[in-house]
C-alpha cells in the first residue's frame, strides 16, 4: 500500500513494502519498529541508523517527536487523498490549536505569553521528559489565546498545554 504523507508541508510518497522494508520515493528501506512496553515510544532502526521516538495520533494526524524535535504529521493513502483533492478539501489555517503534551514530563519553560503573536516553527514550550529537553513549536502562525500550565509543572500525554488563534 502507498501512502501520502505531509511533515512539516512537505510530501513523501511511501511505500510499506513488507513488515521489514519501506521505498520513500525511489530509494527501498530496511526497517523495523517496535513499541517500547505498550508506551507510545518506539525505537525505530531505518537504513540502519537507530532512533527513538514518540507518537500519538491528534485529530487528524500524527505527533511525532524525534530527536527532540516534534513534527505534526498527515497520513493518507493514495485514494484518500485523491478524493480529498477531488471535494476541494484544504487544510484549515484558522481556528483554534490546541498543543497537547506529546508525552508525560515537566514544563521547564513557556518563552510565550497570552496574547503574543508567534510565528510558524516558534517555540512555544519546553518540556522536558526522560532527562530530553524537548521544543514544542507552532504549526502556524496565529496569537497565543490561553497557556493551561506553567513552568514547574508536571503534565500528562495529550494534556492541553496551550491554545493558538
Amino acid at each position: 500500500m502507498k501512502y501520502v504523507t505531509t511533515v512539516d508541508e512537505k510530501e513523501f510518497e511511501i511505500e510499506i513494502v513488507d513488515e521489514h522494508h519501506i521505498r520513500v520515493g525511489d530509494r527501498l528501506l530496511p526497517v523495523n519498529i517496535e513499541s517500547v512496553s505498550g508506551q507510545p515510544v518506539f525505537s525505530l532502526i531505518l537504513d540502519g541508523k537507530s532512533y527513538e521516538s514518540y507518537v500519538y495520533q491528534n485529530e487528524d494526524e500524527w505527533e511525532v517527536l524525534l530527536r527532540g524535535r516534534q513534527y505534526q504529521v498527515k497520513v493518507e493513502d493514495e485514494r484518500e487523498k485523491r478524493l480529498k483533492a477531488a471535494a476541494g478539501e484544504g487544510v484549515a489555517e484558522g481556528g483554534e490549536f490546541h498543543l497537547k503534551a506529546p508525552m508525560p514530563g515537566l514544563v521547564v519553560t513557556i518563552p510565550v505569553a497570552e496574547g503574543q503573536e508567534v510565528k510558524k516553527g516558534q517555540v512555544l514550550i519546553i518540556l522536558e521528559s526522560m532527562k530530553m529537553q524537548n521544543e514544542l513549536k507552532s504549526p502556524r502562525d496565529g496569537v497565543v489565546d490561553r497557556v493551561r500550565v506553567k513552568a514547574g509543572e508536571s503534565v500528562e500525554q495529550k494534556q492541553t498545554l496551550l491554545s493558538i488563534q
